[in-house]
């Protein structure tokens, strides 16, 4: 089993910054592809980026791309986002999420998630 525990949501205005942290216990987590996810009310739940095993690849979803980074540091079994030039449209319950041990990395393909966070809160005013 792995658990995964959000942090770093909040009330921000648009322009403004956050960081997501996920720190991730149970399993070796240096092993494991991890993604960020975002479900926004009344939409499904969809890809945001991505992050290999080392750290040294990377994927974003084109609507962040350019304003969002993924990292980890793998001795503190922690995965970031930071999102900066955050929009009223990036209001959502962000997730972060491990990867299937053994399949090839797809990183937008969320059924090959197999383990997900409780999700925090982004809010984004005008």
């Amino acid at each position: 089993q792995v658990q995964l525990v959000e942090s770093g949501g909040g009330l921000v205005q648009a322009g403004g910054s956050l960081r997501l942290s996920c720190v991730a216990s149970g399993r070796t987590f240096s092993s494991y592809a991890m993604g960020w996810f975002r479900q926004a009310p009344g939409k499904e739940r969809s890809f945001v980026a991505g992050i290999n095993w080392s750290g040294d690849s990377t994927y974003y979803a084109d609507s962040v791309k350019g304003r969002f980074t993924i990292s980890r540091v793998n001795a503190k079994n922690t995965v970031y986002l930071q999102m900066n030039s955050l929009k009223p449209e990036d209001t959502a319950v962000y997730y972060c999420a491990v990867y299937r041990s053994g399949a090839y990395y797809l990183p937008s393909s969320r059924n090959l998630y197999n383990y997900w966070g409780q999700g925090t809160q982004v809010t984004v005013s005008s």
